[in-house]
């Protein structure tokens, strides 16, 4: 089986990760008479990656967005939000609102699969992580860690070549290499990390191609287990949810392109000129956000416009094994990590029509 990354390229979970066997609470689908047990396992899978976003789109809210009893918790950074503030005036009210939708979307979805006599998705268990130490941040129990990630930023240029698909095995180069090849904080650790500038700023940056390459993934997801449902409303949630992911990356990619060149002066991490020699040209352009035309079903058709990737094998375990190689889940538990391999695994098995149940 192929299993596709949120990036697109095939990622494996580090060694220890996956349990040996399936959590004696974890849950186990209760379908009603028109919702399948694959359908069941492929929303509660959802849910639960629905939940995972929420939770770090929440840490984001809490130190750079707007900060009202709609997105409540936090209190704010002023120097991280004005840092923020570089990649574009409106972060605060783009992080506060993809955090208000990603909790829409788990809250939606656990609702619906108890309407339907199935087991709704609760991680809170697993809210072990600490929380950022800076000033603004709630001291609560954190699902995600985003002081230590590693993030691939191969989505930049994966959506502008023409000639370049992950669903054809394909892989493609870093927009920002660096952030590939370490741990990064993408949020300050502590008030010591609001200084010096340029190494605030590059947190910052950090954030801002991360908020890109979590929204690309979700895109990207929700297209490939659509292929999966055999219900015509879980299929009508999956259709309807999937484009408001596509326009977060939308708004994320275009944001993105606009942290400022610079070297982090405390761990030597380089956010290059991507409109700049040896980048520029439609690569890496910062302006060139639209999905450039490429392959897609066979290189014998022409180029076409389209997600990528959608290939369906795989996907919810290869969203599993990218979220994890981010460093979202350091410091988490074994039993977290076979809870959601087991829920990744039952949303992969199932088949559409049911086959194969």
């Amino acid at each position: 089986m192929s299993r596709r990354s949120f990036l697109g390229t095939s990622l494996a979970v580090g060694a220890g990760t996956i349990g040996a066997g399936l959590l004696a609470n974890a849950p186990t689908a209760s379908a009603s008479v028109d919702l399948t047990v694959g359908d069941a396992d492929i929303l509660r899978f959802l849910a639960a990656a629905e939940i995972i976003e929420a939770d770090l789109w929440q840490q984001y809210n809490e130190l750079g967005g707007i900060q009202d009893p709609e997105v409540p918790g936090g209190t704010g950074n002023p120097a991280y939000t004005a840092a923020l503030a570089v990649l574009d005036e409106d972060m605060d009210q783009y992080i506060h609102d993809n955090t208000d939708d990603e909790i829409s979307h788990f809250t939606f979805l656990n609702a619906f699969l108890a309407s339907k006599g199935a087991e709704p998705v609760n991680l809170d268990q697993f809210r072990t992580l600490p929380s950022s130490q800076a000033t603004g941040a709630q001291q609560i129990g954190r699902l995600t860690n985003l002081m230590q990630l590693t993030v691939n930023t191969s989505f930049w240029t994966r959506y502008r070549s023409d000639s370049l698909n992950p669903d054809f095995g394909d892989t493609l180069p870093q927009a920002v290499p660096g952030l590939a090849a370490g741990q990064f904080p993408a949020i300050p650790r502590s008030n010591a990390d609001l200084h010096p500038p340029r190494h605030l700023q590059a947190i910052a940056n950090t954030a801002g191609f991360h908020f890109a390459w979590i929204e690309q993934g979700g895109t990207s997801l929700y297209a490939s287990l659509a292929q999966r449902v055999t219900h015509d409303e879980a299929l009508r949630i999956l259709l309807s949810i999937g484009p408001t992911e596509a326009m977060h990356f939308q708004t994320w990619h275009d944001k993105a392109g606009n942290a400022p060149p610079l070297t982090d002066p405390t761990n030597g991490l380089v956010f290059p000129d991507l409109n700049s020699t040896p980048f520029g040209g439609e690569e890496f352009q910062t302006n060139l956000i639209m999905p450039e035309p490429t392959i897609f079903l066979s290189r014998a058709f022409p180029i076409v416009s389209i997600v990528r990737p959608t290939e369906t094998d795989g996907a919810a375990m290869g969203a599993v094994n990218a979220l994890t190689a981010d460093g979202l889940f350091i410091g988490q538990t074994p039993a977290f990590f076979t809870l959601l391999n087991q829920l990744a695994e039952a949303a992969d098995h199932a088949r559409h029509g049911g086959r194969g149940r």
